[in-house]
């Protein structure tokens, strides 16, 4: 009795594993190993939460309206401005503007290329600073970093999903200027056959895509300043300080890459070639400062980017 017993309890055991749970017999563990997420599932699932994280905020609309509101003063104010006859920046004294802002009275399409060059300086990579800044550094602040590394997707899958949604928040807010100022341009100016910077002609069609390319290449020339701001939130638990910290580089890029005695310096600055997008109005289109600035702005991605990996994955988190 002594050895059945022992016999006994080991088979009532599965016995009892299998009423609470069904998925403990051998032929219930495939079914179980099936329904197990991959990694990449994980990843797609942290990478959607960032998302609706990075959307969902006050901050992040509240740039939006920012960014929307930008090209609706540029296109307001040259409306005010040629109102009575008078040239663009000159006031009517035939004082000519910008190559873009100068165009825009003839063509509201232009207004989307004014508009960009407007933002991109400043109020575009600002607020990717912002987002970028607070990526890690947020959550470390707001002491829910930790709950987001006990997901199976692990550090560098968690870090991947945030740059991405770093990189889709570029995307959309190079949009939301460009579609606010397509719209004003379209209700405010005519609209027609687009004259090129080479004073050659092209089809509204022809242009409303190359202006969807410039659209996108403006999106891109903001992956080196996001790459920098992610690693910098990995470096402080500070969300504020990320942010500030990013917003003050870039402003400290902007003023070095405007001293001529800086010059030699100038073209490796992830700004320097910001405004290349303007070769895509040109006819034929030139390529060679769009080159350029994609391979900086890749370069940056791969400098910074690595940087972020390298002290994220190795970092203690405590927070």
């Amino acid at each position: 009795m002594s050895r059945a017993e022992p016999a006994a309890g080991r088979r009532e055991q599965p016995a009892t594993v299998e009423t609470q749970d069904h998925a403990t017999g051998p032929e219930a563990r495939p079914a179980a190993g099936a329904a197990r997420p991959p990694r990449w599932h994980w990843t797609l699932g942290l990478f959607r939460s960032e998302l609706v994280t990075v959307f969902r905020r006050r901050r992040t609309m509240a740039l939006c309206a920012v960014l929307a509101g930008v090209p609706l003063l540029v296109g307001v104010a040259v409306r005010i401005e040629t109102r009575g006859g008078g040239s663009v920046g000159g006031g009517g004294r035939g004082d000519a503007g910008p190559a873009f802002i100068e165009q825009v009275s003839n063509n509201g399409l232009f207004l989307t290329f004014a508009g960009l060059a407007a933002t991109l300086p400043f109020f575009l990579p600002m607020a990717v600073g912002v987002v970028a800044g607070d990526a890690v550094a947020g959550e470390a602040g707001g002491g829910t970093l930790r709950y987001l590394l006990v997901a199976p997707a692990g550090r560098s899958r968690l870090l991947l999903a945030k740059y991405a949604s770093v990189l889709v928040f570029c995307l959309a807010a190079t949009l939301v200027a460009a579609v606010s100022a397509l719209i004003v341009g379209f209700a405010l100016f005519p609209v027609g056959d687009v004259t090129t910077l080479s004073g050659t002609s092209i089809p509204l069609s022809e242009g409303m895509l190359r202006a969807l390319l410039i659209a996108l290449l403006v999106a891109a020339s903001l992956v080196g300043i996001a790459a920098l701001g992610l690693f910098v939130s990995t470096v402080t638990d500070s969300g504020i300080g990320a942010m500030a910290t990013t917003v003050g580089l870039l402003i400290t890029v902007q003023i070095v890459d405007n001293i001529p005695q800086l010059h030699a310096v100038q073209p490796y600055l992830f700004t320097h070639y910001w405004l290349s997008f303007a070769d895509i109005l040109r006819d034929p289109v030139t390529w060679t400062a769009i080159g350029r600035n994609l391979g900086l702005q890749a370069l940056y991605a791969a400098v910074f980017g690595s940087a972020a990996w390298a002290r994220f994955t190795s970092r203690d988190i405590t927070a």
